[in-house]
């Protein structure tokens, strides 16, 4: 019991945040985008999950407090590029998740149905977490960072046909 409370001291930091104002002049959308942010709060949370971000932790001899809250962001975030993002971590501590657009989404399910959808969608959190946990320690070098991302990615996926072809997808330039 003790063991599994330590483990879980990571996933008590994940937490939904929507801004007000852009809850009041949401549309229709919001009921999507309220179900894709507990579904990643869900997938974020999961023991199997936190047991390899601690390991991860370990590994690249990271303290814990580098991190001092995830926030699981109910909108997506457009870069000025026209770009989405889907995370971003910081110099706080913080570490911010954003969903992918309902436009992009209903575009995947329409071509690849609903459990492809979802899978993308818990990997895409998934892998975008280990990515900004990384960023907390390597800050300026994106390169080494989607390196380990990948690298790491593929280490919790198992090494497969179909995990390869899920990080094509994640991790393409």
């Amino acid at each position: 019991m003790l063991n599994e409370t330590k483990e879980l001291k990571l996933a008590s930091k994940i937490r939904k945040v929507a801004h007000p104002q852009k809850v009041a002049r949401s549309s229709e959308s919001l009921r999507f985008y309220k179900k894709y942010a507990s579904f990643v709060l869900k997938v974020l949370r999961k023991p199997r999950f936190q047991r390899f971000l601690k390991w991860i932790l370990r590994k690249e001899k990271m303290e814990e407090k580098l991190v001092e809250d995830v926030q699981v962001r109910l909108f997506p975030f457009q870069k000025e590029n026209g770009n989405g993002l889907a995370g971003k971590y910081k110099s706080d501590g913080r570490i911010l998740i954003f969903p992918k657009r309902f436009e992009s989404c209903y575009g995947l399910m329409q071509e690849h149905g609903k459990e492809k959808v979802l899978s993308y969608i818990e990997n895409r959190a998934q892998a975008t977490l280990i990515h900004e946990f990384l960023h907390a320690k390597y800050a300026g070098d994106e390169e080494e960072v989607r390196k380990l991302t990948k690298r790491y990615f593929e280490i919790f996926n198992g090494n497969s046909e179909h995990t390869h072809e899920l990080a094509q997808m994640l991790f393409k330039d």
